[in-house]
């Protein structure tokens, strides 16, 4: 039995926008992943990226806009929305989103984000899709240089990653691609999802006895072996993918990360990680036609439990984007 479609609600909506809404006109502090061709290229983060410079990094930056739009999406009337409205107005122009799909296509950045912040930029562009928000399409519009430059960059990139990247942070391969079809199914991009497609069943079907027993790794905020197997179950059909998931985790058990220190910005990725876990646990249940959803549910309540209450910890190494991950943990990427 698949579980009732669960939304955001009011409070947490309100909750997770706030979050967003104070970072991402923040400058500083500022991790910088900059590659430079030259002099001219030493400039501050609002100079190079006037749309994505604040949240401490780009990609942060990037999904705490996903973030802002999907809570204002599911409730318009939140008392931030017409602050929230008006800062998008500002940054969301069609000079600044020249200026970022202008920094992509410089020489040497053909990696830049890739696939993290690819697919996050691609996820904006399919909520601002959705969102009925008459604006929405104008600033849409403002990222669709930088929005087609990564959607034909994707399959690309694809055509020559011999071996998927499985590790639990940026580099992540699987999630990079859910984020990427999600975008395509929404936005109805056929060469992409056919592309990604392709590129699951031909690297990950093969898969078997996944040693999940060693996640997770220290800065881990995603599972290998989870954000694998909910991209399978997007491409496969219910009953392929529950004998596909029977073989890759014959007996799946994850128990929530212990965060020791949520001052250390590494270490709280940890938070991100039961979050995170939490979301791919209920979109694999929402797929099983077994008895198996029940144990997975019950995993992701722990895993969400874990981790929801400390997303305001007063650390600026989580609380930049943590609340983005809550978010997918509560609801995912529904439409």
């Amino acid at each position: 039995m698949i579980d009732p479609i669960v939304r955001l609600s009011p409070q947490q909506a309100s909750r997770f926008a706030a979050l967003p809404l104070r970072n991402l006109t923040a400058e500083y502090p500022n991790s910088l992943a900059h590659f430079l061709n030259g002099p001219a290229d030493l400039r501050s983060p609002r100079d190079l990226h006037p749309v994505f410079y604040g949240s401490y990094d780009w990609h942060s930056c990037v999904h705490g806009w996903w973030l802002l739009a999907r809570c204002l999406r599911r409730h318009p009337d939140l008392p931030i929305a017409g602050q929230a409205l008006a800062l998008f107005t500002s940054h969301f122009t069609p000079e600044a989103g020249a200026a970022e799909a202008d920094y992509m296509r410089q020489p040497g950045r053909g990696t830049w984000e890739r696939p993290y912040g690819w697919g996050w930029l691609l996820a904006l562009c399919a909520e601002l899709q959705l969102w009925p928000q008459p604006e929405a399409k104008v600033w849409r519009t403002a990222l669709r240089p930088l929005e087609n430059h990564i959607a034909r960059a994707f399959p690309a990139y694809l055509a020559k990653l011999t071996y998927p990247i499985r590790t639990g942070t940026h580099f992540n391969t699987a999630f990079g691609l859910v984020l990427a079809l999600h975008y395509a199914r929404i936005c109805g991009d056929a060469g992409l999802e056919q592309a990604i497609t392709d590129y699951a069943r031909g690297k990950f079907l093969p898969d078997a006895a996944y040693p999940a027993h060693y996640e997770p790794n220290g800065d881990d905020f995603l599972s290998g072996a989870l954000t694998e197997a909910l991209l399978l179950a997007m491409v496969l059909p219910a009953g392929d993918f529950a004998d596909w998931f029977t073989t890759f985790l014959p007996a799946p058990s994850f128990a929530p990360a212990i965060v020791a220190d949520r001052s250390d910005a590494k270490g709280v990725h940890l938070d991100g990680l039961n979050l995170s876990r939490a979301w791919c646990l209920r979109g694999i249940a929402n797929t099983l036609p077994d008895s198996r959803p029940s144990l997975l549910r019950e995993m992701a309540a722990a895993h969400e439990a874990a981790s929801l209450p400390f997303l305001e910890s007063g650390e600026y190494g989580g609380e930049h984007w943590l609340a983005t991950f809550a978010a997918l943990a509560v609801e995912g990427l529904a439409d």
